[in-house]
């Protein structure tokens, strides 16, 4: 019975009252029972730190770092940028295929067999390099040049500047220009084709030699205004009453001074108000900078067409 008390109290009371034991029983109490709690028994760090303790074995296959608090913060952070990485390449993925799809969609509209035939057109343009021109001028003929053209080529050009193709955008950019400027030439008056022919003929030093050859071509090109002219067709001798009397039946597609004039004038009106619009917002900016540039070479071409102006106002046979 006295033995149930004793392992009752030392469990349930770590300091027994002195009038419940004898002094010889607490005399037979082991130390180990009764722990102090100024001497505990574990020290406080080695609960609380693990790197620290000797008798801790290191996991195999993991470095010594692994028990290191700022190496694992550190490996966090690294885990966390390149998430953030990951999520960035895949929205930059996701945006490049919604743009590829995007331009897929321009030419949904057309009919399939057209479209078919104007890639087969702008890839035999492509490949005939240095011929380029020989198939552009024919198939310009032939009337195989129309919008859709420009839109198989500008979706290229599109394709070749969102993957950062510079040749492939230097000479889809040409070739671009080119059959455009062709197809306007086709469906151009012919007041602005001759426009543009007088301007190719320039060389890019002699204006001298360049108006006197508009000049003679302006003369080739316009009717004789003289009283004479206007009445009797061309041809016809006055002085011996001989020459065909019927006008030519290509008469009435012969180009007037007067319509070529009327034409050029309201053509440079239409530049110089363009032209004032982006002189007022131009900056410091790269864009604006390039279209600055832009700017003065449309100038010089504007002299030119001024040029041209002036010779057809004041041109005598």
């Amino acid at each position: 019975m006295e033995a149930k008390v004793l392992r009752l109290v030392t469990c349930t009371s770590p300091t027994p009252s002195p009038t419940s034991l004898s002094s010889s029983t607490i005399s037979k109490i082991p130390q180990s029972l009764c722990p102090s709690p100024f001497n505990p028994k574990y020290p406080p760090r080695a609960v609380l730190t693990r790197s620290s303790s000797k008798e801790e074995p290191l996991l195999e296959g993991l470095p010594k770092e692994y028990y290191d608090d700022e190496w694992q913060a550190r490996q966090r952070e690294k885990t966390k940028e390149l998430h953030r990485r990951r999520q960035e390449e895949e929205a930059e993925e996701q945006r490049k295929v919604e743009e590829y799809r995007e331009i897929g969609l321009r030419l949904k509209g057309y009919p399939e067999e057209d479209v078919r035939k104007a890639r087969i057109l702008v890839s035999s343009l492509i490949r005939s390099a240095e011929e380029v021109e020989e198939k552009i001028e024919e198939a310009a003929e032939k009337g195989e040049l129309t919008e859709l053209v420009l839109m198989v080529i500008w979706n290229r050009l599109d394709l070749a500047r969102r993957d950062d193709e510079k040749d492939a955008v230097r000479s889809l950019d040409l070739l671009y220009r080119r059959v455009e400027t062709e197809i306007l030439k086709r469906e151009a008056t012919p007041a602005m084709r001759l426009l543009n022919d007088l301007l190719n003929i320039h060389d890019g030093f002699d204006d001298i030699g360049w108006l006197k050859e508009c000049k003679k071509r302006m003369a080739d090109t316009f009717p004789r205004e003289d009283p004479f002219s206007i009445v009797l067709p061309a041809g016809f001798d006055i002085d011996k009453h001989e020459g065909p009397l019927r006008p030519p039946l290509e008469a009435d597609d012969a180009l007037l001074r007067v319509d070529f004039v009327r034409e050029v004038d309201a053509l440079l009106q239409e530049v110089r108000d363009e032209q004032s619009e982006s002189q007022a917002a131009q900056g410091l900016d790269p864009e604006s900078i390039a279209n600055r540039l832009k700017q003065q070479e449309k100038q010089r071409t504007i002299r030119q067409v001024e040029a041209l102006l002036d010779l057809a106002i004041n041109l005598k046979w």
